[in-house]
């Protein structure tokens, strides 16, 4: 799975924007994704200029799919959204 591809599972499953972002950087309170200075891939969630519960991947893939399976956490925790079968 690509950054794009995610982007599109996203919107197709009415993800909302304010959970998240693929582009990296601080941004408050969002599930983030990014490379880091090593070029490494990173999932994290950002508060305050922190990365809480940083993550690094060597493939754009196992970070992209990393953060679908947060994403599927954060859906069933607040709105009460399952995608069985498609994490």
């Amino acid at each position: 799975m690509t950054v794009k591809e995610l982007k599109v599972f996203f919107k197709e499953h009415l993800v909302p924007s304010h959970l998240y972002n693929l582009r990296g950087g601080a941004h408050t309170n969002r599930i983030c994704l990014g490379r880091s200075p090593e070029n490494k891939w990173e999932v994290y969630f950002s508060e305050k200029k922190n990365k809480i519960g940083l993550m690094q991947f060597a493939t754009e893939s196992e970070a992209c799919q990393h953060m679908k399976d947060e994403i599927c956490k954060v859906m069933e925790q607040i709105y009460g959204v399952t995608w069985k079968g498609l994490a």
